[in-house]
């Protein structure tokens, strides 16, 4: 799958998993950030959405940790670690 696609496939879960009905994939900046300013995801979305991952790709995530938030920061950053542990 290429980066682009998967960017999309990304900006797709995170509207059907937070139901996100008045916004579409191609309003979701891939660098703005998806918590506080861009999208503001608080985090019962950030839990919502790494249940969702977890699901989806077989990721498993930890709730405090610092590459989490790493992760969390944008659909790009989002998109860059699933395609690497899809690598794994």
């Amino acid at each position: 799958m290429q980066p682009h696609e998967l960017q999309e496939e990304v900006k797709q879960l995170i509207i059907d998993v937070l139901e996100l009905e008045d916004i579409g994939p191609d309003e979701i900046d891939n660098e703005a950030p998806l918590f506080v300013d861009g999208l503001g995801l608080d985090s019962i979305d950030a839990l919502e959405l790494g249940v969702a991952l977890q699901k989806r790709y077989g990721i498993s995530l930890s709730a405090d940790s610092e590459e989490t938030r790493r992760h969390f920061a944008s659909v790009h950053a989002l998109a860059a670690m699933i395609a690497s542990h899809r690598v794994k």
